[in-house]
């Protein structure tokens, strides 16, 4: 069986383990989380070998000449010697400025970075706590001419990271933040086409940066967002996004409620269902999708059998944080 050496010490790789699996039995401390290989936040570096291929899918090319790869996808096929990354040669710090309770579940995160960080709205990054603890979350706001980073984090059952940023981080905390990734976010062009949003729950945060930016580069085709969570007390921003459509008038808002009771202004269902049912023709429509997992991957196949191409649509699967 394969062996990993980490700082002079040797661990042995089962079978059907990954790198990460055996460092994580070996009580090696490593940052991950997502472990499906779309955070990015489990990287490490062979020193003697290059990895497998498919340990570097999404990596950026010049990661991927220095043999960086990810533990989470990695299944080794030789002895390697790893170097567990410095943070600090991928991270940027943070400064909590605003925590703020959005609902009762919710909270507003906002960071002040100590220098110029390049994202698109929509796309998401890494967070890491003092203890090198590592979830990811969506950006929601558009870029700012001084570098803030806004994010909208749902208290998790059982979440380590959730709970911590809910009960116990405040203003002037800090934060590390990765650069970051994702292809979930809007392109100035073809800016008369429809664009549908649909999201649940926090999946409004890369929504509505997407959204904003759309508004702000002048997209004037119909806007149409559907918000969706069990009760009214679930959603947030409900006043700011009318107001948004009132502004605009080619922005649609639809808040979506698929538990009872529905009050009055609120569209009763489940929010991918709600869209289908008020567009049910998506041909040449650009189509983003953000929240459950499930939702996701039900919509993006709706979505494409109502008419939409699968390079119009884009989508932000949550991933629940393993415990």
């Amino acid at each position: 069986m394969p062996t990993l050496t980490v700082n002079g010490h040797t661990y042995h790789c089962l079978a059907d383990e990954t790198v990460l699996d055996t460092l994580l039995r070996e009580q090696v401390a490593i940052a991950y989380s997502c472990k499906k290989g779309s955070c990015q936040s489990c990287l490490v570096q062979s020193q003697n070998a290059p990895p497998p291929e498919q340990a570097q899918t999404g990596l950026k090319n010049t990661l991927k000449h220095q043999h960086y790869f990810l533990a989470c996808q990695c299944y080794p096929e030789q002895d390697m010697a790893l170097k567990l990354p410095d943070p600090a040669a991928f991270y940027t710090v943070g400064t909590v400025v605003t925590a703020a309770a959005l609902n009762k579940n919710t909270r507003q995160i906002v960071l002040s970075l100590d220098a110029a960080f390049n994202f698109k709205p929509g796309q998401y990054v890494n967070l890491q706590r003092p203890d090198g603890l590592t979830r990811c979350y969506s950006i929601a706001n558009t870029p700012q001419p001084s570098p803030l980073l806004e994010f909208h984090i749902r208290r998790l059952d059982n979440g380590r990271f959730s709970t911590w940023l809910h009960d116990e981080i405040k203003v002037g905390d800090t934060l590390a933040v990765s650069e970051a990734h994702g292809h979930c976010f809007y392109l100035p062009e073809r800016t008369g086409q429809g664009l549908l949003l649909v999201g649940t729950g926090t999946g409004l945060a890369p929504l509505a940066g997407i959204l904003a930016d759309a508004l702000a580069l002048g997209h004037d085709g119909p806007i149409y967002l559907f918000h969706g969570s069990r009760t009214a007390d679930d959603l947030y921003y409900i006043d700011a996004m009318r107001q948004l459509s009132q502004q605009h008038p080619n922005f649609h808002y639809f808040p979506c409620l698929s538990g009872q009771p529905i009050p009055e202004g609120f569209s009763a269902g489940r929010a991918h269902d709600v869209a289908l049912a008020t567009l049910p023709e998506l041909k040449g429509w650009r189509v983003y999708l953000c929240g459950h997992p499930d939702m996701v991957a039900q919509m993006r196949r709706m979505a494409f059998l109502k008419g939409a191409s699968m390079q119009d649509i884009y989508t932000d699967a949550f991933v629940l944080s393993a415990r």
